[in-house]
């Protein structure tokens, strides 16, 4: 028992035994060494006598028996040392203390074979005996000093921060499947990363250089085209992503169409027109298109909607769905609309009153053009006048005014893979007709009954989706696998705001992400959860060293080891449905590319066909084409207005 009297009492006893092995020694010495002693007149009677009683024993019968004898009693007199505890002390010092003390111990008797003089022999035995002892006393009590640690720590925590993945590969229908490589209890194990309902959204989330695109978007294409998926991708960086989809739509020979829209290469791109007649069946949906074109050119409007904003959306819409009814749609295209706004106000405003669905909408800006309330009036059309300029140039014009294909994107009948490029350095312009474009695909394509689809947004903040949440919230049922790759949630917030940006990263069932930092890391460490992890500590104090052992409750993945991710580690959860339930949703691991492999893959990529030549002068033409029809079209209308007695009194004509 550790109480003061055992202590004492063992304290008595190791120190008597440290007193015999002392004893034996200096007894030793005597009797090999009694010549010496007897020359330096170091002798006595009594000692003598002991002496021979002592050697009647056996006990100096040899050289070593003794010897042994004395280092036994001394090592059991450190077996119960309890020195004080210090850092400074290690094992390699000790050993080394008692290697050389050892060493001189037990060689000492090599001296008895040199012819040296007696004192001179003798003298050298016990220096070399006596300090060999002494070493080995100084190393042996060093090893009771020495903090001795149980388990080998880590700095980081990496190896308690692991926990069981899913290792089967769950096949169905529609899945997504990842193969990948985990650590858990200090092993590396083979697992999948099976995203079974795709339809229930896919957030990719990383830093540049994290590897969306390598390790997971690409894959995503290539197996959603292997299922035969419809498919639209947004390839911010074209045409990383289009060479990809087109790799595999020619390896897969299906039924599936593929078209291409991108703002650089013209005679690769095909044309489409957004506000086509066959998509604005009612005034709201000039409106939706209106609202989602202008908050893309605007992203500050979209957390201010004032007076000046209102009334550049009911403007834009008004415009637009009059070229809709105007001879059944035909003129109705986005350049028509710009060009028609820059028209006089005395013609505009007319023209906007000549159909009665629009004459409510118009009659504030009638008002304050007759009232003479011209900084009102200019201001409400500068704010449409100027966001719309950023798209006038002969490239959008051509693109926007001709329709190759249309936005159908998962008709049963006619199923499509469309591609929208974007260029970096001209992101606004090119991404607000992109929005446009998406936010009219998306309702046509988001209903039951349709071809399954897979809308692929690659930096999905550079584009503005109106109502995004809804349509995540509808696919699953309408079966449309929506993935949204970006680099940080705080880059969502600032394109959307906080609000719609949280609602968009809670609505996604299926996250992957790669290195990210800040707010992101935070929540998805808090989305991924806690495990149990060993904790371990010691503590020294002046005679022992004690440990403890406990288990607690800490995040699987704190915020410090998602920011440290390498470029293709990923951590994340995933979905499941009834009857294909995943217990083991969270992972942290490596997905497995074959580098070789892609690497031959890619050097078969091939661009896309060219579309059509054109001529020198064909942009042009198309400029010139489009504001002569704009012209020509507001004569007939002012002429058949003045003509019709009906009419006439709704011709704008303020008095100069």
């Amino acid at each position: 028992m550790n109480t003061g009297e055992n202590t004492q009492a063992l304290r008595g006893i190791l120190d008597l035994t440290r007193l015999i092995s002392v004893s034996l020694l200096g007894l030793h010495g005597y009797y090999y060494g009694y010549q010496a002693f007897l020359g330096w007149q170091l002798t006595h009677p009594i000692t003598d006598r002991l002496l021979r009683h002592i050697a009647q024993t056996g006990l100096f019968d040899t050289l070593a028996t003794s010897k042994l004898l004395a280092l036994g009693f001394l090592a059991l007199s450190l077996l119960g040392v309890q020195g004080r505890k210090d850092e400074r002390y290690s094992v390699t010092a000790a050993a080394l203390w008692m290697g050389v003390g050892l060493v001189l111990y037990a060689t000492s008797p090599w001296v008895f074979v040199t012819a040296w003089p007696t004192p001179t022999l003798v003298s050298t035995y016990l220096g070399l005996t006596g300090g060999g002892y002494l070493l080995l006393l100084r190393g042996g009590s060093q090893v009771s000093r020495i903090i001795q640690k149980h388990w080998q720590g880590e700095p980081f925590n990496h190896a308690n921060e692991t926990f069981p993945q899913e290792q089967r590969r769950l096949p169905n229908a529609y899945a997504l499947h990842f193969p990948t490589d985990f650590m858990y209890r200090g092993k590396r194990h083979r697992g999948w990363i099976n995203v079974i309902n795709p339809f229930r959204g896919l957030m990719v989330l990383g830093m540049p250089g994290a590897g969306k695109s390598y390790f997971v978007i690409r894959h995503v294409i290539q197996q959603h085209l292997a299922k035969g998926f419809a498919m639209f991708i947004y390839d911010f960086k074209y045409d990383d992503l289009t060479r990809i989809a087109y790799y595999h739509y020619r390896q897969q020979r299906s039924c599936l169409s593929f078209y291409v829209l991108n703002f650089d290469d013209l005679s690769r791109s095909h044309r489409c027109n957004p506000v086509a007649a066959t998509y604005l069946l009612t005034l709201q949906d000039a409106d939706e298109s209106a609202e989602t074109l202008l908050l893309s050119l605007n992203r500050d409007w979209i957390q201010r909607k004032d007076f000046f904003v209102s009334s550049s959306f009911s403007l834009l819409a008004a415009l637009l769905w009059f070229l809709r009814l105007y001879q059944d749609g035909r003129y109705c295209t986005l350049p028509h609309a710009i060009e028609l706004l820059h028209m006089d106000y005395d013609r505009l405003f007319s023209v906007l009153q000549r159909d009665e669905d629009l004459r409510k909408r118009v009659s504030p800006f009638v008002s304050a053009y007759l009232n003479n309330a011209m900084e009102q009036v200019e201001g409400q059309l500068a704010s449409v006048k100027i966001s719309l300029a950023k798209l006038v140039s002969p490239t959008m014009y051509y693109l926007l005014s001709g329709n190759d294909f249309d936005l159908n994107l998962n008709d049963p009948a006619r199923p499509k893979i469309i591609c929208m490029g974007n260029n970096p350095l001209r992101s606004a312009a090119n991404g607000a007709i992109v929005s446009l474009y998406v936010n009219r695909l998306l309702k046509l394509c988001n209903q039951k009954g349709r071809h399954p689809a897979s809308l692929v947004f690659d930096e999905f903040p550079t584009i503005y989706l109106h109502e995004m949440d809804k349509t995540l919230a509808t696919a699953r049922s309408n079966q449309i696998a929506v993935t949204l790759a970006l680099q940080d949630l705080s880059q969502l917030r600032k394109d959307y705001g906080k609000d719609p940006a949280d609602v968009l990263f809670n609505l996604t069932s299926n996250v992957i992400a790669g290195q990210v930092t800040g707010e992101t890391a935070r929540q998805l460490s808090e989305r991924i959860g806690k495990i149990v992890q060993d904790r371990r500590s010691y503590s020294v104090n002046r005679t022992d060293t004690s440990f403890s052992h406990a288990q607690h409750l800490d995040y699987a993945l704190p915020v410090s080891r998602i920011a440290t991710l390498s470029s293709g580690e990923f951590v994340g959860l995933v979905g499941d449905e009834p009857g294909c339930e995943i217990p083991r949703k969270a992972f942290h691991a490596r997905i497995r590319n074959d580098h070789a492999a892609l690497a031959r893959e890619e050097k078969q990529f091939t661009d896309v066909p060219i579309v059509r030549t054109l001529g020198a002068d064909t942009l042009d033409q198309t400029v010139k084409r489009i504001r002569e029809e704009v012209i020509t079209l507001v004569g007939d209308c002012l002429d058949e207005m003045q003509r019709d007695p009906r009419l006439q009194h709704l011709l704008v004509q303020k008095k100069r």
